[in-house]
């Protein structure tokens, strides 16, 4: 029997959010065939002796000119048609960054990159949907049990600004005083001096994440209800 020839990819779905904008996904326009000018997921083939962490951080630095700290593995996809070259497995990874620390800059066989709301995608390349579908269903389970949003967030923030953040990734409203009631009593915020003052109403506190307190209570096991 013969050996198959099969070749190895990663790509990326990156999350970035702004609070006027709400959360958007980076992708590539593609230079060349297959799906020239298409738009796409960040990604690339995988060098001989690369692992596969290097290889997607350097496809992200190479077509967007980003790096990701907060960079998970999310599935592996290898259907036999998903790519027209020849049989081509991609192990796909998922990260979030906060949008403001990078300007976009494409390069290698990327002509372009760009944030696309997450309501608002233009149709993609290859399988990428598929990938980007399994990513943000990922993300909006993941946040109630690990508090990975605060990647996307500024060092301090609001208690708002968390709120409609979680209503952004979820899509859906969620009551705002519950919502805050509930997550004030994980205990996993450090309350700050500094007010933020908009409008007429009281400021509000700005708060930093606690990850000293994150890290007791994640091995107790955190499950946040919203």
């Amino acid at each position: 029997m013969a050996t198959p020839n099969i070749s190895l990819t990663v790509d990326a779905i990156v999350f970035g959010y702004e609070p006027k904008e709400g959360l958007a996904v980076l992708l590539v326009k593609r230079k060349y065939q297959p799906f020239k000018g298409s738009w796409a997921i960040p990604g690339g083939f995988v060098l001989e002796k690369e692992s596969l962490e290097d290889a997607v951080k350097r496809e992200l630095k190479e077509e967007a000119g980003i790096e990701v700290n907060f960079l998970e593995q999310l599935y592996s996809f290898g259907e036999p048609n998903r790519d027209p070259r020849s049989r081509i497995v991609t192990i796909a990874y998922y990260g979030l960054i906060r949008r403001s620390k990078f300007e976009l800059f494409a390069s290698t066989d990327a002509e372009d990159a760009q944030w696309f709301s997450i309501n608002k995608l233009p149709k993609l390349a290859f399988d990428h949907q598929k990938i980007f579908d399994r990513a943000l269903e990922r993300l909006q389970n993941k946040i109630t049990y690990q508090p990975i949003g605060f990647e996307l967030l500024n060092e301090k923030f609001t208690i708002d600004e968390v709120h409609n953040l979680y209503e952004t990734i979820h899509n859906r409203e969620l009551d705002r005083r519950n919502f805050r009631k509930k997550f004030l009593k994980l205990d996993i915020l450090k309350e700050l001096k500094e007010k933020k003052s908009e409008g007429r109403g009281r400021p509000g506190s700005y708060y930093n994440f606690d990850k000293k307190k994150y890290d007791k209570l994640k091995n107790k096991g955190m499950v946040f209800e919203i």
